[in-house]
């Protein structure tokens, strides 16, 4: 994203731009009234990365511009990032022009914070981090205040901790959530806050208990949990179940049941085709299945998740790409309807735009999930 394309006076008809296209893209689905929740138009990421610019004993940040992908542009500020990622970068730099042992090889600095002003900065290397880059990072953290992770091939170094501390007000309670540096998190906090409590407001009342597909750290697990009674949450990435388990002890939550599980096998799981080792513990059987939550990657739900969410009632579908969200959804139209749309812009100035719906089972005689 050109940095020439932000500009905050046409941020609010760019955004009215892409939800007219998701409304025209969905029409032949009877897509109901389209719920809009904005960006900030300056100051909403949480996470940046830089490659630096190397000249003579001078470093600087740098984006390349998509028109010429070879030619480095470099930059003094970034307005997209949150205030605490914009006030470290002079500070950061200006250590690094200073000090050979950050800067020497210094290949990439990747930025992450949190609303609650907790920041991380990875520092990216081409050399072996050695004594001297180690003394220099915990004089660097001191002086900033921020986390330090230095990395380099097979070596990884950490001041102070890898992970930043969040705490996000939804519905008037506060969520908290560790985010480990290299994880996936959600870039846009303001727009997350919005997702979180779109969520909420949808399932209440819903009752039952749910099924959580894709649940990565447990962003919508800590948000969504009291709403049922029993959860099942699911995630392929053994390090991120390990975050949502501390992310679900930090919030009280007890009664969610983990498991590493791509969802194919969830739904072979559910359909008794396979039994798995990592289910031993959970009696499915007790499971009351009323809302099927999933927030895929871009490639969509595949095949047997598709058959996995006909059986639901309630289907609600977190996506980061409108077409793969046509697609499943137009797969699904003869046991559901779209009863809930929203469309959540974490990607200011760009095309990209995440979605939300709530998918309503057309016929009460299916089994329940």
């Amino acid at each position: 994203m050109p940095l020439s394309r932000i500009d905050p006076g046409h941020y609010a008809a760019l955004f009215v731009a892409k939800a007219e296209r998701l409304r025209h893209d969905f029409a032949a689905l009877a897509l109901p009234e389209l719920q809009l929740f904005a960006s900030p138009p300056l100051g909403y990421r949480l996470r940046a990365e830089f490659r630096m610019w190397h000249t003579g004993t001078s470093v600087d940040y740098a984006m390349f511009d998509p028109a010429d992908p070879r030619r480095a542009v470099p930059i003094a500020d970034f307005p997209p990032a949150v205030d605490a990622i914009r006030a470290l970068m002079p500070r950061l730099r200006a250590r690094l022009l200073t000090d050979d042992a950050l800067r020497h090889r210094l290949f990439q600095v990747d930025f992450l914070a949190t609303l609650k002003g907790d920041i991380l900065a990875s520092l990216i290397y081409h050399r072996r981090l050695d004594d001297a880059w180690e003394a220099a990072a915990h004089a660097l953290a001191a002086e900033t205040g921020a986390q330090i992770v230095g990395r380099s091939r097979g070596q990884k170094i950490v001041i102070g901790r890898d992970w930043v501390e969040e705490e996000i007000r939804v519905d008037g309670q506060i969520l908290r959530y560790s985010q480990i540096e290299g994880s996936f998190t959600q870039p846009n906090g303001e727009v997350n806050r919005a997702m979180l409590g779109w969520a909420r407001a949808r399932a209440a009342g819903l009752g039952g208990d749910l099924l959580e597909l894709y649940c990565g750290n447990g962003n919508f697990t800590v948000a969504l949990a009291p709403l049922f009674g029993k959860v099942l949450a699911t995630e392929s990435s053994a390090s991120s179940v390990a975050v949502a388990r501390r992310n679900l002890a930090a919030n009280g939550i007890g009664n969610v049941a983990l498991a590493r599980m791509a969802s194919s096998e969830v739904a072979a799981a559910l359909a008794r085709a396979r039994a798995f080792r990592r289910l031993k513990d959970i009696d499915l059987d007790a499971c009351r299945f009323s809302t099927l939550l999933v927030d895929p990657p871009r490639a969509g739900l595949d095949a047997a998740t598709l058959e996995l969410a006909r059986a639901f009632a309630n289907v609600l579908y977190i996506s980061c790409n409108p077409a793969t969200l046509r697609e499943n959804v137009a797969a699904l139209a003869a046991t559901h309807r779209i009863a809930a749309a929203a469309a959540f812009d974490q990607f200011p100035y760009t095309d990209h735009l995440e979605c939300g719906l709530l998918l309503q089972r057309r016929r009460e005689d299916l089994p329940a999930g």
